[in-house]
């Protein structure tokens, strides 16, 4: 064996040690099993579609206990009615979906400016931390929130409510107000009730 083949195998050696000490160092749980771009997922039953998820990436990660997709970029949650038409929207700058292997729970937790609509109801949640248990059908959190509606205005600590933000309630709420608006021209008919022509003045 010549000194330069002796030289160029010493080097091979030592490339390949090097790559397996990478190799060696390398987290598996820390490094995505599935990454996509632009997702776009839809769920339906018997052909109706129920909920529609967007989001500019996706990684999925496998555990020993769950399987968590993790959304570093943002999502949009859209919800549906049985007729078809948009009744909630979800938005936030990030989110997980933990899937647990064990027991039946299925997390999501949304953080940074989270925005929950009721598109029927013209009411809008605002929170730094939204949690959504999709198995129960119902979103809560235990942090700051804002709640709009054609009501007024409510804020607090703490908030509850079904998965589209039907019947949301805030748990300890301060410096809430509302608005009362009552139309004097408004004349009320008993139909049911009513006998007889209306008196002549």
């Amino acid at each position: 064996m010549t000194i330069a083949t002796a030289a160029a195998v010493a080097f091979v050696v030592y490339s390949c040690s090097g790559k397996l000490k990478q190799a060696k160092s390398l987290n598996l749980d820390e490094t995505p099993v599935q990454t996509v771009e632009n997702m776009f997922s839809v769920q339906s039953t018997n052909g109706a579609l129920e909920s529609r998820v967007e989001a500019p990436l996706m990684e999925k990660y496998e555990k020993d206990t769950a399987t968590i997709d993790v959304f570093p970029k943002g999502i949009a949650v859209y919800g549906y009615k049985a007729d078809g038409s948009l009744e909630s929207v979800i938005i936030s700058d990030k989110a997980r979906h933990i899937k647990s292997k064990r027991r039946r729970d299925d997390i999501w937790i949304a953080t940074g400016n989270v925005s929950v609509q009721n598109v029927i109801n013209q009411q809008t949640l605002e929170s730094d931390t939204l949690y959504w248990d999709q198995a129960k059908g119902e979103i809560y959190t235990h942090a700051y929130v804002r709640m709009y509606s054609s009501d007024g205005f409510m804020q607090g600590y703490g908030m509850h409510s079904d998965d589209r933000a039907r019947n949301a309630i805030i748990h300890r709420p301060f410096n809430s107000y509302g608005f009362i608006s009552r139309d004097t021209t408004s004349v009320k008919v008993d139909s049911v009730n009513f006998i007889g022509p209306f008196p002549k003045k």
